[in-house]
């Protein structure tokens, strides 16, 4: 008996010992700082900073808790069933080791041991953009807990044509912003709608408006995704003198709030050979085999979609979407002799975490091939997420209250040796590149509308040789107001005299080291 004891009294031992072994310093900050803390810090979407032990340690019950629960970090799709890049999901022995450092009261360690805080870009996730757009003036939200969709027609006063890397949206309000969507315009169609419309943007409800908008969609934006850039030699094409649409869904809030982001674009730095195109299932003909898109009360529904590939293609990316009644996706292809290959399964959706993901490697699709997407919704008293209580019949539709089955897949015309292609995983935090991000800013003009003068006014970070210039609708410059001089840091105001000018809409155009910006401006005589 004694000697049973014994081993009962080693073996706890033991096991305090090893909890009290598990220091902040030594084995938490690494777990926080790689996965945490680029979400969990200043001017991010975290709700609380994660920068420090101080700021951590109040927080260790319920860190333990939301990773217990595989809450956080937000990750949707199962690793067992396809792999991609950016994975922010924790091992289980990650998850043991915060259990452990809560439960034994989040002891600090020693202070040698704790490693620096990755050297995270300002302004942005992943680098210097090449080009800021910013939203030509703030926009108010309704509020009225109503979903809002707006398009905001940003001008890029490009005058040759860019091959787009990425893009990245550097939300205003992160508590009204659930998601954006990014196309581009060369039409004036867009600017037509927003002239139109008596507030800034126009509605944006069922799309952007532009019928081809759809057909030249970019890399769009949900909370706590971090943009990654196409494969190497591939890129999309931004036209010179287009507009770039931001569609934004704001989220049902009781009272109204404002909102002005910043979009921050990314260009091609080799040279681009292959273009980036999207396939996008929706549940309507022709992809949809047991339609029509209906979700009656009181039931659980499974909808599928499939398309047959007539070409043979690299598929790099791939970007799930529903709302609040959608329970699970499952995306897998089936060649002409059988085969499958997964795509994605999310066996738990979640509607405040969706975004895209891109695998690890090109999946190439041979001629013949047919990709299957398996969507479900529960519209029943069992979901927590129903809107609808009573649960009520719901159909397509893009407010939060509606539901959707949209599913973007991304890539580009097969070339040989695309199945050897590994695609550099750079997303994890510490790894980031440390670029700074240059913080100009230009300001709206004023007047605008203007018909006699017009004021310009920026404020630059840091002194930087600045050109600015006024293009016109068609790209040419107009006027030049500086060329590559030499300005100071600080505030900065240029004077635009608009007497000889013809009525129109122009743009101003300002361009430093890594920095490009434009603002709009309507001459009305």
């Amino acid at each position: 008996m004694k000697s049973l004891f014994l081993t009962l009294f080693i073996l706890a031992t033991g096991s305090m010992l090893m909890a009290q072994d598990v220091t902040f310093t030594k084995d938490i900050a690494p777990i926080i700082y790689n996965n945490c803390t680029k979400c969990h810090r200043p001017n991010e979407i975290g709700p609380f900073s994660m920068t420090s032990y101080d700021e951590i340690k109040p927080w260790a019950p319920m860190i333990k808790y939301v990773t217990s629960i595989r809450y956080m970090p937000p990750w949707k799709a199962d690793p067992e069933y396809s792999r991609f890049q950016g994975e922010r999901f924790l091992s289980q022995a990650d998850i043991d080791l915060l259990a452990q450092w809560a439960d034994n009261g989040a002891p600090y360690g020693i202070a040698s041991e704790e490693p620096d805080l990755p050297d995270f870009p300002t302004g942005s996730q992943i680098g210097t953009p090449d080009l800021v757009l910013s939203m030509a003036e703030s926009f108010e939200h309704q509020g009225g807990n109503e979903d809002e969709y707006r398009v905001f027609v940003l001008p890029t006063g490009l005058t040759e044509d860019k091959q787009i890397s990425t893009i990245e949206l550097r939300p205003g309000n992160t508590s009204i912003l659930h998601h954006a969507l990014f196309s581009s315009d060369n039409t004036g169609e867009a600017r037509a709608l927003d002239e139109a419309d008596p507030k800034y943007g126009y509605d944006g409800f069922g799309g952007f408006g532009v019928n081809s908008a759809f057909e030249k969609m970019f890399p769009g934006y949900v909370p706590g995704q971090k943009p990654i850039p196409y494969p190497e030699g591939t890129g999309q094409i931004l036209p010179a003198g287009s507009d770039i649409l931001m569609q934004v869904h704001y989220g049902p809030k009781p009272f109204p709030q404002m909102d002005s982001s910043t979009v921050n674009i990314f260009f091609k730095k080799e040279p681009v050979t292959r273009q980036v195109q999207n396939i996008i299932f929706l549940p309507f003909a022709p992809y949809i085999t047991n339609g029509p898109f209906f979700i009656a009360p009181n039931s659980v529904k499974t909808f599928h979609c499939e398309f047959t590939s007539p070409i043979k293609v690299s598929v790099f990316a791939i970007w799930p979407h529903a709302h609040l009644l959608g329970q699970s996706f499952e995306v897998f292809t089936i060649d002409a002799g059988g085969d499958t290959t997964n795509l994605i399964r999310i066996p738990d959706w979640d509607f405040n975490w969706q975004g895209s993901y891109n695998f690890k490697k090109y999946i190439i699709i041979e001629p013949g091939t047919t990709l299957h997407v398996y969507a479900t919704y529960d519209n029943t008293v069992n979901n927590p997420s129903n809107p609808n209580s009573p649960p009520a019949f719901v159909t397509w539709g893009e407010k939060t209250t509606d539901e959707m089955l949209f599913l973007p897949i991304s890539f580009v015309l097969y070339n040989n040796g695309d199945e050897d292609v590994v695609f550099e995983d750079e997303t994890t935090a510490v790894d980031d590149p440390g670029l700074s991000f240059v913080n100009h800013y230009l300001s709206p003009v004023v007047p605008n509308p203007a018909n006699d003068l017009a004021y310009v006014n920026f404020v630059l970070e840091q002194a930087d040789h600045m050109t600015l210039r006024v293009i016109n609708m068609n790209g040419q410059v107009i006027r030049t107001i500086a060329s590559d001089e030499w300005m100071l840091a600080g505030s900065h105001t240029e004077t635009l005299d608009l007497n000889h000018w013809p009525s129109g809409t122009y743009f101003v155009q300002m361009q430093g080291t890594n920095f490009i910006q434009a603002q709009k401006i309507v001459v009305i005589k």
